[in-house]
């Protein structure tokens, strides 16, 4: 079982181009499963972990409601934002500059075979970030993500999560707000969930601005544990 996971840092890319990069980490991995099944080998599979920042971006779950984008075409172009109807599982949810999106391409056969404990981990790889900076965030019964004051009028989501599986390979991720422009995802009902806010890290904390370096070091450090995996950088 190889636990080593190859980091790739992009800075920020195009939606589809990274779309476009998962796709072929995700066909290597499954040409290899394939390969090991047929032939009855025993080739190692590679993991992966995409960091990226899109530039204004929309896009749609397999699942999801076309009528949760408020925009037309003309109203995206000023806003200077593009779409994508994409492979995913979830609703509508919002990219942009200042949110931390992670895609990993697991082989969740290097790791345990539950998709259910996969989101689970993610989630609470988030909430240990927050805690370090003094906040106390959750999951709500029904709803993927990562959400602070649940059950309250006041509940507000800081992650979302919506990832795609086959073979026990993953790819998709979760978009963490941390200094993101929330006024783009008025122009959504997120994640098909309405009369629910959105927020973000350094709102939470009343900074301008939190390095997004030092949140992705936390994020990589609790994801490790939780994983017992190890990072490669490249």
């Amino acid at each position: 079982m190889n636990k080593t996971i190859k980091v790739l840092e992009l800075g920020r890319k195009d939606y589809k181009e990274t779309w476009d990069l998962q796709e072929e980490l995700f066909q290597k991995v499954l040409d290899t499963k394939i390969k090991n099944k047929r032939e009855k080998s025993e080739l190692p599979t590679d993991n992966s972990f995409i960091f990226v920042e899109h530039p204004h971006v929309y896009t749609l779950g397999k699942s999801g409601d076309l009528a949760n984008l408020l925009l037309d075409e003309k109203q995206l172009a000023e806003k200077g934002a593009t779409f994508y109807k994409i492979n995913r599982g979830g609703d509508i949810t919002y990219h942009g500059p200042g949110q931390i999106v992670g895609y990993p391409i697991l082989d969740l056969e290097n790791f345990f075979t539950d998709i259910h404990k996969y989101l689970r981990l993610l989630e609470e790889m988030v909430i240990l970030t927050l805690a370090e900076y003094g906040l106390k965030s959750e999951r709500s019964k029904g709803e993927t993500g990562v959400w602070l004051d649940v059950g309250t009028p006041f509940a507000r989501k800081i992650c979302a999560l919506g990832v795609r599986a086959s073979r026990w390979v993953t790819m998709h991720g979760f978009a963490f707000n941390v200094n993101a422009d929330l006024d783009y995802f008025d122009n959504i009902v997120p994640c098909g969930i309405k009369d629910k806010a959105v927020t973000s890290l350094n709102v939470e904390i009343g900074q301008k601005e939190v390095p997004v370096d030092e949140v992705k070091a936390k994020l990589k450090k609790h994801f490790a544990e939780l994983f017992e995996a190890e990072f490669l950088e490249v």
